[in-house]
């Protein structure tokens, strides 16, 4: 987060005090950072970091880029924060910098290998090795390395529509608002990328 507020520094000269703690909404926030107070900023990113974190892994499937893609994207959003209309959601606004900033870098890096691996222990299925049975603990470590490898073959707008909903939890209004697509669409790409996603799982395990 400190890289971004040092990245914000360059675009208000001069930081107006304000204590992060007396911020309750994203709205106020906004509204505190587009008249120059960079760290009311800081609260959006503190509250969102970790969801744009996975979202990005979600699309890109590399822990270094997720991570660099999705810092770019709160800097951009900072760039451009004066223009965004208050009647609308942050992070809404948000994602889309990430998504072309993604699918940019999913362009540009065709021969990307790494996937999910890691969002394997902290998200997929939510599995635990804490059993005792060290045969179910072994049967568990396997499922997740087929489900990861699963994952990185599917398309990046499947693993992007699954990872929006599987794993961040999001509702399908939530998800047309952030993709800007019809409630329908959300519904029949999602179907689509199960089943693509369970296709494959069905050649691992016939």
């Amino acid at each position: 987060m400190e890289y971004v507020l040092e990245q914000a520094d360059r675009y208000f000269a001069r930081d107006k005090a304000s204590t992060l703690q007396s911020i309750t909404s994203d709205s106020e926030a906004v509204r505190l950072c587009q008249q120059g107070n960079r760290q009311a900023y800081g609260y959006l990113v503190k509250a969102y970091m970790q969801r744009a974190y996975y979202c990005a892994l979600g699309i890109v499937g590399s822990h270094e880029a997720a991570l660099d893609i999705s810092q770019d994207a709160f800097v951009r959003a900072f760039r451009a924060i004066s223009r965004f209309e208050p009647e609308k959601q942050f992070f809404t606004w948000y994602y889309k910098i990430l998504r072309n900033l993604c699918l940019n870098f999913v362009r540009d890096r065709k021969a990307h290998a790494r996937s999910f691996s890691e969002i394997n222990d902290y998200e997929i299925g939510r599995l635990s090795d804490d059993e005792q049975n060290i045969d179910e603990n072994l049967e568990r470590k396997e499922l997740r390395a087929q489900v990861r490898t699963a994952l990185n073959s599917l398309k990046p707008q499947e693993r992007e529509i699954i990872t929006l909903k599987d794993f961040q939890d999001y509702s399908y209004k939530e998800i047309a608002d952030i993709l800007d697509i019809p409630l329908g669409t959300v519904m029949s790409r999602l179907y689509n990328a199960r089943k693509a996603l369970k296709a494959k799982l069905e050649r691992i395990y016939p």
